[in-house]
């Protein structure tokens, strides 16, 4: 119960801007989980979770991840390989500069996006399995805006 619960945390702060622990709680309570402020708080010290600035000046919670160069490095794997991508329901299908499929999907995964359940790479295409339809427009949003800097 404690993995499916972290793993829809994950999910609602990569879907929604979360600033409190009180909001966190209503989501999960929303999503089936019966919790309280004191669990929705260890679990948030469990996952490592921190707060970031979001564009409107406000805060929300976000997955902490320490290797902000290797993301910079990442972020320039996809600028460098992306070629286009078009999507078919949850499915992202992503084209790559010839033989950089792999090391895009990798990029993908590193950044942690929670709207991709996994990525599956050949020599130029990418796929990602996504939670959802729109979660796939929000994904497309995200790395439309990485890829432009």
């Amino acid at each position: 119960m404690k993995l499916e619960r972290h793993s829809k945390i994950v999910e609602l702060i990569g879907k929604y801007e979360i600033e409190t622990q009180e909001e966190l709680a209503e989501y999960l309570n929303k999503e089936g989980y019966n919790v309280t402020q004191a669990t929705v708080s260890r679990d948030i010290r469990e996952l490592k979770l921190s707060k970031i600035q979001t564009e409107n000046g406000r805060q929300k919670y976000a997955v902490f991840h320490p290797q902000t160069a290797f993301n910079d490095k990442y972020i320039r794997i996809l600028h460098d390989s992306f070629l286009s991508m078009d999507m078919a329901q949850n499915i992202l299908v992503i084209k790559t500069v010839s033989g950089m499929a792999m090391a895009v999907g990798a990029a993908l995964d590193s950044l942690h996006f929670g709207e991709i359940v996994g990525c599956i790479a050949g020599d130029d295409t990418v796929m990602c399995a996504v939670r959802t339809v729109d979660d796939t427009i929000v994904l497309m949003d995200k790395i439309k805006k990485l890829i432009a800097g």
